[in-house]
């Protein structure tokens, strides 16, 4: 099984914090829809051998394509690839693009799945992170959302400057009031040559402090474990069930197609990336060219890959996979490289699967990198 990933390179406006790629003008949105469906065609020899399980429509804010638009690219996807009878279809949206008309549409189309950008429940928040919707809205469209769709997910930001203990269990306490299935959570993080990271050189802005992260980590940890949620990635939580299929791809290592300009691929031996620019990846397809640069992962560029994703999941990191995909020397040196975590109580091994203990979670990364193989292949 695997999936496609369409990016949507638009956004109404630049969120300071952000630092994926997109453009903010969507006079060439005709032409990029028509290059993004000439490329999904493009493509489909990648997947001769493969069932498609998922399609995932991210950006940008892919909520600004009209539903003909995004209908249109996935009636190109069912045209060209094999797909499952009941694919997991996610579109990401933000509130201000969520009218209750805009809902009951997407609701009649092959969309069963929406990925909500709220961020957060507060208007000073939403100020300070130039998010385009506000308080209000992000409430009325959970609101109308849960009226027709069952599979819902949304999008917190904890570690805001000022943000209080208080108000942040508020946040999650307003998510789970609308009886939603998943979250996806992340820590303020300040990226080079954002809005933000400017606005905290000027002094307009606090810098996000670890201290506050790491504690607002623990409550959302603690809140949604008493919900009933399944802490199944460091950043996801979902009900039974509610798992986002799509993620737990990449994470679990399956294959898929990313489409659009900055878009990434994996095939199991290389990894994809296209350019991050829309006018020179819209001259290429139009070219009927191309616009990707690959690298063959190497033994160790896999093995890190996998203890990246492994130690960020549930399933954790399989000692018996390691011996047998990457062999002894592997094992030994992850070993060699953990002990001193599993010491500390950050890290601990259960049936021979190693995973990040409750005190290690809001670490894993840092952890992850100091278990990573630097030369074994050079």
């Amino acid at each position: 099984m695997s999936g496609i990933y369409i990016h949507i390179p638009f956004c109404k406006q630049a969120c300071h914090y952000c630092d994926f790629h997109f453009s903010t003008s969507i006079k060439k949105k005709d032409e990029m829809v028509l290059a993004l469906a000439k490329e999904i065609a493009v493509r489909k020899s990648e997947f001769d051998d493969e069932i498609v399980e998922t399609i995932y429509f991210g950006g940008g804010t892919p909520s600004v394509l009209s539903n003909n638009e995004i209908n249109f690219l996935i009636s190109e996807v069912y045209k060209n690839y094999k797909v499952v009878e009941n694919p997991e279809i996610t579109l990401e949206a933000n509130p201000d693009d969520l009218s209750s008309e805009r809902i009951l549409e997407l609701s009649k189309s092959p969309i069963n799945r929406l990925s909500i950008g709220i961020q957060s429940f507060y208007e000073d928040d939403l100020k300070m992170m130039n998010r385009a919707h506000n308080s209000e809205e992000a409430k009325k469209c959970l609101e109308e959302a849960t009226k027709y769709f069952d599979n819902i997910s949304l999008d917190l930001i904890y570690g805001i400057p000022g943000m209080s203990d208080e108000m942040w269990r508020q946040n999650i306490q307003t998510a789970l009031d609308f009886g939603i299935p998943h979250i996806s959570s992340y820590a303020l993080t300040v990226e080079p040559k954002t809005a933000l990271s400017k606005l905290i050189q000027t002094g307009k802005i606090a810098e996000p402090q670890d201290e506050v992260a790491s504690n607002h980590f623990m409550i959302l940890v603690e809140m949604l474990k008493k919900n009933g949620f399944i802490h199944y990635e460091l950043s996801n939580f979902g009900k039974e069930n509610y798992f986002s299929k799509n993620n737990s791809a990449y994470w679990l290592g399956k294959k898929y197609i990313g489409i659009g300009p900055s878009a990434h691929s994996y095939d199991g031996e290389k990894r994809g990336w296209n350019i991050a620019n829309n006018s020179l990846y819209l001259k290429a397809i139009q070219n009927d060219e191309l616009p990707i640069e690959t690298e063959v992962l190497t033994i160790s560029d896999r093995y890190n890959e996998y203890i990246m994703t492994g130690l960020r999941t549930i399933w954790g990191v399989s000692l018996d996979r390691i011996e047998k995909e990457y062999g002894s020397e592997y094992l030994n040196y992850l070993l060699e490289q953990s002990q001193k975590f599993l010491n500390d109580d950050l890290l601990s091994i259960d049936n021979n699967i190693l995973k990040p203990t409750l005190k290690g979670k809001f670490l894993t990364d840092g952890i992850a990198s100091d278990l990573f193989y630097l030369n074994l292949d050079e």
